[in-house]
């Protein structure tokens, strides 16, 4: 005998889907309205992200002079001129000599991938299809506007990348002030919020804060590190562009998992152009080294780096980010991903419902050694 369909609930269970795909039709629209205002208002919210990254990595020094007594101004004044020097330090020391042999990095990468192009038209492989000629012909044509995008970032910074040095400029008076009045703002924005947004949105906040701030400071740290090694290896084996190659591990240490591997294919491509196989066989195993090692050594030590996102959300973030908006949002990816991480676990939190109180349980066995013990009596 077969069971025949309930009217009711099945009346009742198309209403359901009609009110849930209308809510996540309302959700998708509000969503496409705020990447739309996002995208209408880039160039007052670029350099708020900028000096929000600045003051990620620059608060520690401001917090310390401030707990020993230094004015807020002043710490922060103080600060912001060193940040200033030790950038044009950096764009004095490093950023020039990067920028004479930019060129020959990406005339190195490309010749790399014809050199792994041949060799894999020949055998044993003897791959000729047009089909994958034209992927490698992709790849080229992507290297080379990667490569040519970090180094722009790397030798004129981040800001001037979008909105020139108005950008830049406008990102160091909003990180000079973050510095002198960031402690003050949440009180400030608890007193201005209605209800129960005077509570969720401070402690959403406060944490989004440590996650940027751990994220920033933890990759620039292993960055460095990964930077000197890679860089001695790199001038041990003999390798040219040794410079350019180090600061481009350093700057593709904020892309997690897919700057290591683009900054590692750079690098064995510029050895296996320059030296021969031999070599690029040895950096590639001096890079796996130093991959492991910050994996099982420096990873463990800093333990705030991690973000708490599953490695597949990384790769989507990553890839999504860069899609939309090049090397830009492939570095901006993932402190975005760890962002709406911490609001959905914090909305996940106030939805879920507290956990039972464990009911404890008396002790029937009376305990000989108890002087209350009827046994003890």
């Amino acid at each position: 005998m077969s069971a025949s369909l309930s009217s009711r609930k099945t009346q009742a269970a198309l209403r359901t889907s009609a009110r849930i795909s209308a809510q996540s039709l309302l959700v998708l629209l509000m969503a496409w309205v705020a990447l739309w205002i996002l995208g209408r208002t880039w160039s007052v919210i670029w350099p708020l992200v900028i000096a929000l990254l600045l003051t990620t990595l620059t608060w520690p020094v401001a917090r310390f002079l401030r707990r020993h007594g230094w004015h807020p101004a002043l710490a922060a004044s103080t600060v912001t001129v060193g940040f200033l020097l030790v950038a044009a330090g950096i764009i004095v020391l490093i950023a020039v000599p990067v920028a004479s042999q930019s060129g020959q990095l990406v005339t190195g990468v490309i010749d790399g991938i014809q050199q792994v192009r041949e060799w894999a038209s020949g055998p044993p492989l003897n791959i000729g299809d047009d089909q994958v000629t034209q992927a490698f012909d992709t790849g080229i044509q992507r290297v080379q506007d990667s490569v040519g995008s970090i180094i722009t970032v790397t030798l004129t910074g981040v800001g001037t990348v979008v909105n020139g040095v108005v950008t830049t400029v406008l990102a160091l008076f909003l990180m000079f002030f973050f510095l002198k009045d960031g402690p003050r703002f949440l009180p400030w924005l608890t007193r201005q919020l209605p209800g129960r947004l005077a509570v969720d949105i401070p402690i959403v906040t406060s944490r989004g804060w440590d996650t940027l701030g751990a994220f920033v400071r933890s990759q620039a740290f292993v960055g460095l590190l990964d930077a000197v090694f890679i860089g001695v290896g790199l001038w041990i084996v003999g390798v040219p562009l040794v410079l350019p190659l180090a600061v481009l591990t350093f700057v593709t240490a904020f892309i997690p998992i897919v700057g290591a591997l683009f900054a590692g294919f750079v690098a064995v491509l510029i050895a296996l152009v320059s030296n021969g196989p031999t070599d690029a066989l040895i950096v590639l195993g001096i890079i796996v080294a130093v991959q492991q090692l910050e994996g099982n050594v420096f990873q463990p030590m800093i333990q705030s780096r991690g973000l708490g996102l599953h490695a597949a959300v990384v790769l989507l973030a990553v890839t999504l980010g860069g899609g939309l908006a090049g090397i830009v949002g492939s570095l901006l990816a993932v402190p975005v991903a760890a962002l709406i991480a911490v609001v959905w676990n914090y909305i996940r939190e106030q939805l879920s419902d507290p956990a039972p109180p464990e009911e404890v349980v008396p002790d029937t066995d009376p305990d000989p050694s108890d002087p209350a013990s009827p046994q003890a009596a």
